[in-house]
């Protein structure tokens, strides 16, 4: 056989041989996060659910989702082990900033730039006058439609009646 005809199947065999190698890599990862667990530390299920690791056995851990609600799931179904702070974060909404002495980060530029004085004079300044971009609202234009639609209706049967002929009762000079 020729080496060329070999070629797509081992080339075939190299990647079927790299897939198969980063999935048991991936397993092995999520088994020996599984057996880290211990008792108190948060955890998520592969169904979405946070709970508190309560006891932990062979192949089964007992979780805590709440008070008086035990649950008992396979270490399989565990999905992540999270951190006390992003336990805290997600669950209980607390947030643990680790630099709390660090400068609050302003919401918009302006403050970046001037004082306190010069920003409440400017915007002070803004609130006095509304600035005209030439742009009418929504109602004027409404209003100015109308007019034309009424003048246009208004010239258009002026000029029907003069193109009709007028009518009589009925009396006629013919004979």
């Amino acid at each position: 056989m020729n080496t060329l005809t070999l070629l797509p199947f081992i080339v075939l065999i190299a990647a079927m041989f790299l897939m198969t190698r980063s999935a048991k890599k991936k397993q092995a990862q999520a088994a020996d996060m599984r057996n880290q667990m211990q008792p108190g530390s948060g955890v998520r299920t592969i169904g979405g659910m946070y709970a508190t690791v309560k006891e932990v056995n062979e192949d089964t851990v007992l979780l805590d989702a709440g008070p008086g609600v035990e649950l008992l799931f396979a270490k399989n179904a565990i999905g992540a082990v999270l951190t006390d702070d992003e336990y805290n974060r997600i669950v209980h909404g607390i947030e643990h900033d680790l630099k709390s002495d660090a400068d609050v980060v302003p919401d918009d530029a302006s403050s970046l730039t001037e004082t306190d004085a010069t920003a409440a004079d400017a915007a002070a300044a803004s609130d006095d006058k509304a600035v005209d971009l030439g742009k009418k609202d929504a109602a004027e234009e409404q209003a100015e439609a109308a007019e034309a639609a009424q003048s246009d209706v208004a010239e258009a049967a002026d000029a029907k009646a003069d193109e009709e002929p007028k009518k009589t009762d009925g009396d006629s000079d013919a004979k």
